[in-house]
């Protein structure tokens, strides 16, 4: 059967990188794996803050959106984060994200790809530690995307240049994560 892999968008800010680079990742995992790929756009699932009654780790949604986010995450075999590194850390819709479920990511492997001006190392030690808090499988590299300048401050174009620096560990990635979803039950 045929494994199935979220690549989560971190980011939902108006004039994002965020879906070209996702798309990327995602192009690039088709081309070295064999699971099938869905990109997930967290800009276009409504996950209002805290208004579950009870806590994830209990499974006993309520709300109809947290129902949904939770039958797509279960669904999963394996998870990628795509993401912006905001100052040192990770966006809020993205941790928001994450912490509507709970049993949900346990088991799953996760790559985790970062993007900005520094590449994204911190954000990617954060998320790798709250990754292992819920038992994931994070997977290593963790790629780090450097943008430009330009890039950031003046909405430039994402280049080919700076794609193909990227390249050979997010291909590193997507072999570390097929290797992982690999050996999961």
């Amino acid at each position: 059967m045929t494994k199935q892999v979220l690549v989560i968008m971190g980011s939902v800010r108006a004039g994002r990188h965020c879906p070209a680079i996702a798309r990327w990742v995602s192009e690039v995992g088709q081309e070295r794996t064999d699971p099938a790929i869905e990109i997930i756009d967290l800009a276009e699932w409504s996950l209002p803050m805290d208004d579950e009654p009870g806590i994830p780790a209990l499974g006993l949604y309520k709300q109809p959106h947290s129902k949904a986010w939770s039958e797509k995450v279960a669904q999963a075999d394996g998870v990628v984060f795509v993401t912006p590194q905001y100052n040192w850390g990770y966006p809020a819709a993205l941790k928001n994200a994450i912490d509507h479920c709970y049993l949900e990511w346990k088991g799953k492997p996760l790559m985790i790809v970062t993007y900005g001006g520094h590449g994204g190392g911190k954000c990617a030690a954060q998320l790798h530690q709250v990754a292992e808090g819920l038992k994931m499988r994070p997977v290593s590299p963790m790629p780090a995307i450097t943008l430009s300048d330009a890039i950031i401050r003046e909405n430039a174009p994402l280049d080919d240049a700076t794609f193909a620096a990227a390249l050979s560990p997010v291909q590193d990635g997507w072999a570390a994560l097929a290797e992982s979803l690999s050996s999961s039950t």
